[in-house]
């Protein structure tokens, strides 16, 4: 077998590895979304309220580091399962609230699962048909992070509903940039692990619906 051989023959693995990792990592995503419904209504029948909803998010991201451990063992598909029922079941107290304080919450609801599901969708679209690599934007999108991260820790002393708006849009922005960032690293082998994948661009999302959520409401919303 001549060297050309050898280089096509290593392409083709290459490739067949990065669909591998696509098709897991989009199947185990929407099986991890589905079980954060399932435990975000949950938690709404359960009437949870905001500090038990605090302390599962806490749990949650707490698990998204048990996963980051175990995601090159079968322990990992375990630990992302856990971890997207917490952040589910976290969600529920915060959906409970805006149903129950805005005439229009379920609109509101409605209207920010379906624009976060619209900029996941028309995103991670164009980077998987584009095979484009985004990774120059991954030390614009640390930075930014770290300046809304800061900038939210003020807000809580500070109480500027301005600047909480401000920080919702950013949020919204700085996410769909990782969700270009993470698509393109997956469909360019730069993460061949799938569960490590998963808990990425759900993080992504968690927080595009989280901030759509308080955008919507805050700009929307019909006081009951």
């Amino acid at each position: 077998m001549n060297e050309v051989e050898l280089n096509v023959g290593r392409s083709q693995e290459a490739a067949l590895s990065v669909n591998k990792v696509v098709r897991n990592t989009y199947m185990l995503l929407s099986m991890t979304l589905l079980f954060s419904t399932v435990t975000a209504i949950a938690s709404m029948a359960l009437q949870l309220g905001q500090g038990a909803g605090f302390m599962l998010l806490l749990g949650g991201f707490g698990m998204s580091f048990v996963v980051r451990a175990t995601a090159k063992s079968s322990k990992g598909l375990i630990a992302v399962f856990v971890f997207a029922g917490l952040m589910g079941a976290a969600l529920g107290p915060t959906i409970s609230v805006y149903l129950a304080a805005y005439a229009n919450g379920s609109a509101i609801v409605a209207q920010a699962l379906g624009g976060t599901a619209l900029i996941f969708l028309s995103l991670s679209g164009y980077a998987l048909t584009s095979g484009k690599s985004f990774n120059f934007l991954g030390g614009f999108l640390f930075t930014g992070m770290m300046v809304v991260v800061v900038a939210m820790l003020a807000n809580l002393f500070l109480q500027i509903p301005a600047l909480s708006l401000a920080l919702s849009a950013g949020v919204i922005l700085l996410m769909s940039g990782f969700i270009l960032y993470d698509t393109g690293r997956i469909i360019n082998g730069g993460e061949r692990n799938y569960i490590m994948a998963t808990v990425s661009l759900y993080l992504s999302i968690f927080n595009i619906f989280v901030h759509l959520l308080h955008l919507l409401g805050s700009l929307t919303g019909n006081r009951n």
